[in-house]
This record gives structure tokens, sequence and C-alpha cells, in this order.
């Protein structure tokens, strides 16, 4: 379940990564970088996102639950693989258009669901086998 943590760290860089690109978009004045970012908003979603999926993966880690590993390796690489497809987009006004990026964005929302459905039923599973009051 390290996994999950490196997941975080990894989201938590790209949050801090993010946050930067979009200060010097647009607070500090440096000639080029404000064109360089193309779609303001979809780098706030990315951003968002990146904070997000770290929660997640440090939620997750630190439920005590033993969670599968494999969906726990989902959650890390989807949850770092989903924010990307914004932080791409940004930079791209084309992005959606192009079919590689139907097939990464597809096999992304795969991985990441194929990675929080057992650990929801497993967290479940253990809520369920506690009293509820």
């Amino acid at each position: 379940m390290a996994i999950l943590l490196i997941g975080a760290v990894a989201c938590i860089t790209a949050l801090i990564v993010t946050a930067w690109m979009m200060a010097f978009a647009k607070w500090f004045v440096i000639p080029g970088v404000d064109e360089f970012i193309i779609d303001y908003k979809t780098m706030i979603r990315a951003h968002v996102d990146y904070a997000l999926m770290a929660l997640f993966n440090l939620g997750f880690w630190a439920s005590g639950v033993e969670l599968p590993v494999f969906a726990c390796w989902c959650v890390a690489i989807g949850g770092f693989a989903n924010p990307t497809i914004f932080t791409i987009a940004a930079f791209d006004t084309k992005f959606w258009d192009k079919k590689t990026v139907r097939i990464y964005s597809g096999l992304s929302f795969l991985i990441t669901t194929i990675g929080f459905m057992p650990i929801a039923w497993y967290l479940l599973q253990h809520a369920l086998s506690k009293p509820l009051i």
C-alpha cells in the first residue's frame, strides 16, 4: 500500500508545479509565459484534480484497511494520469480532437475505476463489519 504514498507525493508535486505555472502565467509578468498556458481554466481543473487525487491516495493509505495491492497501484497511476489530461489540455486547444488523447483518457479513466471500485468495496465491507453506532 506504500504505492498510495508515492502516488500522493507525485500528485502533490504536480499540484505545486501547476500552482507555480499559473502564478507565473498570471501574476508575474514574464514575456511568453502567459501565452504558454492557452487555457487557464483547464489548468485550474488540473490543479484541483491533483489535490483531490493526492487526498484520495492519502486517505486510502491512512484508512488502516488492508486494501488490494493491484487496486492501490491503479489508484496511484490513474490518480496522476487523470489530472495530467487537463494539464496537457491547458497547452493545446486542439487537444480533445486527437484520437490518441481519447484513447489515453479512456485508459486513464478505466485504470482509475479499476482501482477505486475495489477500494470502495473494501472500505464498505470494513465499515459494515463494525457497529454502526
